[in-house]
């Protein structure tokens, strides 16, 4: 074999692009998941351009049309009252703040594109959150940015420096938001920067130690907080490099990825403790002088809600972080009352996550009150706040939620025995599965349940008459209870999907008449008869209308060639059975027409 042959054969064997790009790409989704990709660029034949291939999908109306900026502070505190129990001036005060946050956005970005005008000097509202663990802090921001539609990115403050030489780059969270918003970075620069534990870094005004990292970290904060420019690029971060890499093979041009922190909200919380001590001692100061009495510290039950930027500054931080953190909320420590009505809340999520553990194993499972109020009082020793309502649960539901999905029950029902006395309820359940006052007793709890439902329905029927374009009958609201008792689902959830369901029987009326002619209202319980249908044959409410359709478009144009009628009532009759309905009509016309009575309701 000569030279030439030994040199073919050695090419040979050498991998394609397509298999070293393949080794490479599983390399890296082992070492860091599955956020780093290797994408092969598209190649063209010569003189063919992009735009011959497949449209580019462009983006519509901007990152600002994918956020509901319309939201007012009331609309939000309502939503935030669905789940959330308590913590009333917070609730308000973050409602207020955050709605202004991002409406000023929309209304800065309209001023620009009428005027050109950049809202210099503009100061955000970022918020500082002080209370105790436990109390719902990291909660309340989640759902906000659940409702905005922002991307949301929480960090521990203890883990970050001023450099990543530890732990990470404050600004990792920056880029986080980027990575949360769909590598989308218009949409990433109106998310929600959320950092716990911020009292963590505050110093205590020593040279040496860790305060000069706690201080550090403080500094390296101020930028981001108030406004600059991200590099995504970085040389700690193998994805950004790897992102690089490819944006340059597909255009040949080394472009600066970068995010403005402009509109970024920011939210810092913590425990603070020992600073009702600091305001404590501010407010006797001030209060000391001749004839002046030191008060106690029962005289000061609400002593963190009269927190001012000199506390935060004696606690430990620089004058300059506490400057971009204009808005300070105060969350309250939650009492055993507080515990068993977060329990109570249909939204909770403790519950509900519990409920869907073993409903995984074809399970439903039933909290009577009393269960509810001796787990809020258990928790409430533990002086963990919610998060002891976790703890207390586990521990109380652990033996069931191991041995029952081993069993046939299917139903269980936690009461007052089983978190007292766990193993001898689990004993006495699995010696008689099948005893007719156990399963009485879950029976009328369920019962229970949904009536409660109804009832917190019908305490809102005002507030919620704007969901719906008709009403909220008692079907409807049945409905939703069940919804939320069936599927495991959030209160409001539940109450959107049905006004939704209620939306496409309307939206079929239009429909109907864009393409025959005829006009069709369907009556309230006619609405309800088509939602009901659909729930029973297990397809969608439009599926419903479609197939009513087939003999609405047939029949009612023979009614309205015989009788002049161009509009029809849809009733529950009309829905069940539409030959018999429409039969009706036609022979309801016939009587008419032999009695000598001119038609009605001709249109």
């Amino acid at each position: 074999m000569n030279n030439s042959d030994n040199l073919k054969e050695e090419n040979q064997k050498l991998p394609t692009q397509k298999e070293l790009e393949k080794e490479l790409s599983e390399y890296l989704s082992k070492k860091y998941g599955d956020r780093v990709k290797i994408v092969t660029p598209f190649v063209f034949p010569e003189g063919e351009t992009m735009e011959t291939q497949a449209p580019h999908k462009e983006k519509k109306g901007g990152a600002a049309s994918k956020i509901n900026f319309n939201l007012k502070p009331e609309e939000l505190e309502a939503y935030l009252n669905e789940y959330v129990i308590r913590q009333d001036e917070a609730k308000a005060f973050l409602a207020t703040k955050i709605c202004t946050h991002f409406n000023r956005i929309k209304f800065w970005e309209q001023q620009e594109k009428q005027t050109g005008s950049d809202p210099v000097g503009m100061i955000k509202n970022n918020i500082i959150m002080i209370g105790p663990t436990g109390v719902g802090k990291t909660y309340l921001i989640k759902l906000i940015a659940t409702k905005l539609g922002v991307p949301f990115v929480k960090g521990d403050a203890t883990k970050f420096s001023e450099t990543g030489y530890v732990g990470g780059d404050v600004e990792d969270l920056v880029r986080d938001l980027v990575y949360e918003a769909g590598d989308d970075i218009e949409l990433a620069q109106y998310g929600i920067i959320y950092i716990d534990e911020i009292d963590k870094i505050a110093s205590s005004n020593q040279v040496i130690g860790p305060d000069v990292s706690r201080t550090g970290v403080q500094r390296a904060l101020l930028k981001p907080m108030e406004e600059t420019d991200v590099d995504l690029k970085v040389s700690h971060d193998p994805i950004s490099q790897i992102q690089a890499i490819e944006a340059y093979r597909k255009t040949g041009k080394k472009e600066k990825r970068t995010i403005n922190t402009r509109n970024i909200l920011f939210i810092v919380s913590g425990a603070f403790n020992h600073l009702e001590k600091m305001i404590q001692k501010r407010i006797q100061e001030k209060g000391m002088g001749f004839g002046a009495s030191l008060k106690s510290k029962k005289q000061f039950p609400k002593l963190l809600s009269q927190v001012r930027a000199e506390d935060l500054i004696a606690y430990g931080f620089e004058s300059e972080f506490v400057g971009r953190l204009p808005v300070a909320v105060v969350l309250e420590e939650l009492s055993e009352d507080d515990l068993y009505q977060i329990l109570k809340n249909p939204n909770n999520p403790i519950t509900r996550s519990k409920k869907r553990d073993f409903k995984s194993y074809g399970i439903d499972i039933l909290f009577e009150d009393e269960a509810l109020r001796l787990l809020a009082q258990k928790a409430c020793q533990e002086k963990t706040g919610a998060r002891g309502l976790v703890s207390v649960l586990e521990k109380a539901l652990i033996k069931f939620e191991k041995k029952l999905p081993s069993t046939s029950i299917n139903q269980f029902l936690v009461t007052r025995e089983v978190v007292i006395s766990p193993e001898a309820e689990l004993e006495r359940l699995l010696s008689d599965p099948e005893n007719p006052e156990t399963k009485s007793r879950f029976s009328e709890a369920w019962d229970r349940e949904e009536e409660a439902l109804i009832e917190r329905l019908k305490e809102k029927i005002t507030e919620l008459s704007g969901r719906f374009d008709s009403g909220l009958t008692e079907f409807r609201m049945k409905l939703v209870a069940r919804r939320c008792l069936e599927l495991i689902q959030d209160f409001p959830r539940s109450l959107e999907e049905v006004g939704q369901m209620t939306r496409q029987v309307q939206e079929y009326e239009l429909r109907f008449f864009e393409r025959f002619g005829i006009g069709l209202k369907f009556s309230e319980d006619g609405i309800d008869a088509v939602l009901q249908k659909a729930l029973e044959a297990k397809v969608s409410v439009w599926s419903i209308c479609e197939n009513l359709s087939k003999d609405f478009e047939y029949g009612f144009k023979l009614v309205q060639e015989k009788t002049g009628m161009s509009r029809f009532v849809i009733n529950p009759e009309a829905v069940s059975n539409p030959e018999g309905y429409i039969q009706k009509l036609i022979r309801t016309y016939y009587r008419t027409e032999d009695a000598g009575t001119p038609t009605a309701n001709k249109h």
